[in-house]
């Protein structure tokens, strides 16, 4: 059974491909394959960050929608 994907695992496999293609030493065909993947990669990040967005943004609003001040507004 496959592990869950993390977004910290995500980006780690994320700067690897980076690096990779970075070096210069992948055939074209290798090179667009990781394109590909760190593309994946860079969308599955991007959902993550945008859920937890939503989630934050939902916690500190109250009932009305309005945002809730914390000591740290102040």
């Amino acid at each position: 059974m496959a592990a869950k994907k993390t977004f910290e695992k995500a980006m780690q496999d994320l700067e690897k491909i980076v690096q990779e293609m970075e070096s210069g030493d992948l055939p074209l065909e290798k090179a667009m394959n990781k394109f590909e993947e760190g593309m994946k990669l860079s969308r599955f990040c991007s959902q993550q960050l945008d859920e937890s967005e939503r989630k934050i943004t939902m916690l500190t609003q109250d009932q009305d929608g309005k945002a809730v001040r914390t000591e740290a507004d102040i």
